[in-house]
């Protein structure tokens, strides 16, 4: 019995050592929730990745837009008659405009016909001016293909900076979690504490034989239960630390500690005027309204497809002999071209298909606004249920540190037991225990709300990452 005491007590000072070195760590670090956030954001690259997405939204419509260039083509070709033993080299030379917006294409060309044999050169200007007048007439097409382009633009700015908003309720989540570890390490650590102190008066008791050797290691067996529980949650805690520190790209020594995370608990949460606000006013409401938008430009666009292609051109030719035109003949054209499918297959299927994107985006979005009504109810009623809890959780708290107390004093004289006693003291820790889980399951609630009704970042700092 002697043995086995001894190398009890010589655990016990050791584990002592170990958490008193834990506790009082003179090169420790508290941080606050904002603090974390600030670093995360300025080290993460999850963070930066996001951001960096924005840039490549600057350049779409210089990708997909028909280009308005001014281009020049030049092209020389030589052409051998073989049957007739002689040859001739074609030069051209060509200049161009598109004015996308409009349709209008303006060319100026230029060709020369210089044969080997004695016939002249001959040469000729050809400036003209098209404009569809049917398909894409005007421009039309590439008019709607903008708008399309900028829809996807703005969608693509709103998930971004959902995206930012998810990645940054992951970390306030990630923070409350480690917080919660280090409360219930800290109770934990009280717990262990409490029952040594009793482990202590039980062992007076013994030596006054007031107390049974089976009271003795009863309490023993409740200290090893509770040291136990400490390990456990002490690596939970170090677990969070770990993906607190990866976050912030944390390489110092000074060990880190969290401070209580309070910054939402003020935050009112109404479901109506919520919800109300939120179909007004959220990024998610204008990201289905915008892509209801570009389904219905979409099946405009194809519809205008279905149209023949017609072309009308005005031109001015001159025509002559050697490079600088002598012997001019001067000619003023009007021309219309005419291309029309008259299956139109493609075109056809093409535009049924977006008819029925249109339909599906539409039943989508009316599944989405009845699918984000319901999610918000149930977070919100979460909420009314955690505040309920939690003033229970107070009272049941308050009830059993008097229930503690008393029992304390009735043990002392003998009138309860001592499974009674143990009974009640882990009666108490677990009530510790389910307030911490309750007000951290609370503060989940609310960022989850703030984060569905898009409330978690500002508009200024919504606007801010689209620049």
């Amino acid at each position: 019995m002697k043995k086995i005491l001894l190398i009890f007590f010589i655990v016990f000072f050791l584990f002592i050592e170990r958490h008193a070195a834990y506790s009082q760590d003179v090169s420790a670090r508290d941080i606050s929730l904002k603090g974390f956030i600030k670093e995360a954001y300025a080290n993460d690259t999850v963070f930066q990745k996001i951001l960096i997405d924005q840039l490549n939204l600057k350049y779409q419509k210089a990708l997909k837009i028909p280009a308005g260039d001014l281009v020049l083509s030049v092209a020389s070709q030589y052409n051998a008659y073989l049957d007739i033993d002689e040859s001739e080299v074609d030069n051209s030379l060509s200049l161009s405009k598109l004015f996308p917006y409009l349709g209008t294409a303006i060319t100026a060309d230029y060709t020369s016909s210089d044969p080997s044999s004695s016939t002249p050169v001959t040469s000729e200007i050809d400036a003209y001016i098209s404009q569809p007048i049917a398909e894409n007439a005007f421009g039309r097409d590439t008019r709607l293909l903008s708008k399309i382009i900028g829809v996807e633009t703005e969608v693509a700015k709103h998930q971004i900076v959902e995206a930012y908003e998810d990645y940054l309720a992951t970390l306030i989540q990630t923070y409350l979690d480690w917080f919660s570890a280090y409360k219930n390490v800290e109770t934990a650590q009280n717990s262990y504490n409490e029952n040594m102190k009793l482990l202590e008066n039980i062992k007076q008791r013994q030596s006054s034989h007031i107390a049974l050797a089976i009271d003795v290691n009863k309490v023993k067996l409740q200290v090893l239960v509770k040291k136990e529980n400490l390990i456990s949650l002490e690596n939970q805690y170090e677990q969070y630390l770990n993906i607190v520190k990866q976050a912030m790209r944390y390489k110092e020594e000074a060990r880190l500690s969290p401070q209580d995370p309070c910054d939402y608990d003020n935050i009112a949460v109404d479901f109506n005027d919520g919800y109300a606000r939120f179909c007004r006013e959220s990024r998610t409401y204008q990201v289905l309204s915008l892509l209801g938008e570009k389904s219905l430009l979409q099946v405009d666009r194809d519809a205008d497809k279905l149209l023949p292609s017609i072309e009308l051109k005005i031109g001015y030719l001159v025509e002559g002999e050697e490079y600088d035109l002598r012997q001019d003949t001067r000619t003023a054209y009007g021309k219309v071209e005419v291309e029309w499918p008259i299956i139109g297959q493609k075109e056809r299927a093409q535009h049924k298909l977006s008819k029925i994107a249109l339909r599906k985006q539409q039943l989508s979005n009316q599944g989405t606004y009845a699918g984000l009504r319901t999610k918000l109810k149930n977070i919100y009623d979460a909420i009314v249920r955690e505040k309920e809890l939690i003033t229970i959780a107070d009272k049941k708290i308050r009830l059993a540190e008097d229930i503690v107390r008393d029992e304390t004093r009735n043990y002392s004289y003998g009138k309860v037991t001592l499974n009674d006693f143990i009974d009640q003291i882990n009666e108490l820790e677990d009530n510790k225990f389910n307030k911490i889980n309750h007000i951290i399951q609370l503060r989940k609630l609310i960022i989850e709300w703030m984060r569905l009704t898009d409330n978690l970042i500002t508009k200024d700092e919504a606007k801010e990452l689209n620049n």
